[in-house]
């Protein structure tokens, strides 16, 4: 059984910037958000039975899923929110523990927005949390996305707060300095995990 690390952070925290640090050293990484996208595409069982459930007007003209409208449709139906999600959560979690099962170096990584809320959190052995202040985490979202403000802050709103995360983590990496400030942290992190993996 491989030993994983689960990363999580919010927004426009760094997570990226951190699994990338760990892809770096030759670690597997796993990111939910990847998979997640891959149980809908086209023709994968999930994308059949939405397909089925919604009508054509849930794809757009390549057969990929309409986003936009499905999120428009399950906001405003929480009984359909409930039914995408009992097809997309049960097989996204089924090809993570899958990838995370296949993983061949010393330890694996599974990155999460939602680690703690969708409790994939009980796939790993520990977890380390991107941490920046608020105002930080919005500059970065909205110039990387090219989001508004107003949209990044009902995101971040939508998550758990981020004092409730730092209760819950392992580890915490700030990242409110440069990339060398967060690669610090990261290797002597990188050390410790290392050491676990190995003693576990």
């Amino acid at each position: 059984m491989t030993w994983v690390l689960g990363l999580t952070g919010g927004i426009g925290s760094g997570k990226t910037a951190a699994s990338d640090y760990f892809a770096g050293k030759c670690i597997r990484v796993v990111d939910a958000d990847v998979v997640a996208r891959e149980v809908v595409e086209p023709n994968e069982p999930a994308w059949r039975a939405i397909r089925e459930h919604f009508g054509e007007q849930a794809l757009l003209a390549d057969q990929t899923l309409n986003r936009a409208w499905l999120r428009e449709k399950v906001f405003n139906e929480p009984q359909e929110r409930l039914w995408l999600e009992g097809q997309t959560h049960p097989r996204i979690r089924e090809r993570i523990i899958q990838q995370l099962n296949d993983a061949t170096s010393r330890y694996a990584v599974l990155v999460s927005p939602l680690l703690f809320e969708s409790s994939q959190h009980a796939l790993t052995q520990r977890s380390l949390l991107i941490d920046v202040p608020v105002e930080l985490q919005l500059k970065r979202a909205c110039s990387r996305d090219n989001n508004n403000e107003e949209q990044i802050r009902r995101i971040i709103q939508a998550q758990m707060p981020a004092e409730q995360k730092r209760q819950l983590a392992d580890d915490i990496a700030d990242n409110s300095g440069d990339l060398q400030h967060l690669y610090a942290q990261l290797d002597t992190l990188h050390h410790s995990y290392l050491k676990y993996a190995a003693d576990s």
